[in-house]
């Protein structure tokens, strides 16, 4: 396939498109960076463009994948860090809504990046799969707002499915990384009450439940990228102290986490049950369902 991938750079798209060059697929990858320090990262063979206007109108892909975006919990929500975080994922999907409907040849497909706080805080006893209601707060406008400007896609017949995204796993990467540490010296520990809901997925699962949407043209629509059983966060944080062979001594107090991160805290001190069910529906089937097996893996054969 000859794919278009935004935030090929980041977390999840870095994953991705070393999948996509191994399967031997043809990458282009949208990035702010200079083309010599992406191709030193993701591999020579990856063609680098920093706006949709140097792609050329000859070009034609058969699948884009937006992933494009701006951390959410790596600061206080300011209005200037609300703006950013809204323009690398909502600007963006619109610039390149834009870009498809001017461009002569469309991809069959456009997978778009979403996120869990959809749904906006719950508590653990909801079970929330893709038809439950939006929220209210930022996290779930911000993805609404991105959903909708993706959807546009409709009008000129692309299939687009919609990433629910969770919390992915990797030790080097997103929120594991941030834990580990602490953990590992042995001052790790629940944040908060620790009875919130973490819905958690496996880069790995991540990586092939993004390749299975692409690869099936059934596939149409919200999907949320989450393992099959979420765990609260207490529950989360004894898994990985046990993995890491250390105790789960020291909570993180809420009163911190919100001095520390504002607003921002309640993606940490908050969170939702939220159930694969279109995702398995369709056929796909989890390598990592359990979050201890997630883990030993993760941390005990990288």
């Amino acid at each position: 396939m000859n794919i278009l991938i935004t935030g090929g750079t980041g977390f999840i798209g870095h994953f991705l498109v070393a999948d996509r060059l191994e399967k031997g697929d043809d990458i282009t990858v949208l990035s702010r960076r200079q083309p010599a320090a992406v191709k030193k990262e993701l591999g020579s063979e990856v063609r680098v463009v920093s706006s949709f206007k140097q792609l050329g109108d000859d070009v034609s892909f058969d699948a884009v994948v937006n992933l494009a975006g701006e951390g959410i919990v790596d600061r206080r929500w300011t209005d200037s860090r609300r703006k950013v975080i809204r323009d690398s994922r909502i600007g963006l999907t619109e610039s390149l809504v834009e870009w498809l409907k001017q461009h002569h040849t469309q991809p069959e497909v456009l997978i778009s990046g979403s996120a869990i706080g959809y749904y906006g805080a719950h508590p653990a006893e909801d079970q929330l799969d893709e038809f439950a209601s939006a929220g209210h707060d930022f996290s779930a406008t911000l993805c609404v707002d991105w959903e909708n400007a993706a959807k546009k896609v409709d009008a000129l017949g692309i299939r687009l499915c919609l990433l629910r995204t969770g919390i992915v796993l990797h030790p080097s990467y997103g929120a594991l990384a941030k834990m580990m540490l602490p953990f590992q010296l042995g001052l790790g520990g629940r944040m908060g009450h620790g009875r919130q809901m973490m819905s958690w997925i496996h880069i790995a699962d991540m990586v092939r439940g993004i390749n299975y949407l692409l690869e099936n043209p059934s596939c149409s629509g919200a999907y949320n990228m989450t393992a099959p059983e979420p765990v609260a966060n207490a529950d989360f944080t004894r898994a990985l102290a046990h993995t890491l062979n250390r105790k789960a001594r020291l909570p993180m107090p809420e009163l911190a986490l919100k001095l520390l991160l504002g607003e921002a805290s309640s993606l940490l001190l908050e969170g939702q049950t939220v159930l694969p069910d279109k995702l398995q529906r369709a056929g796909f089937k989890f390598e990592f369902s359990r979050l201890g097996v997630a883990l030993d893996d993760l941390l005990c054969n990288t």
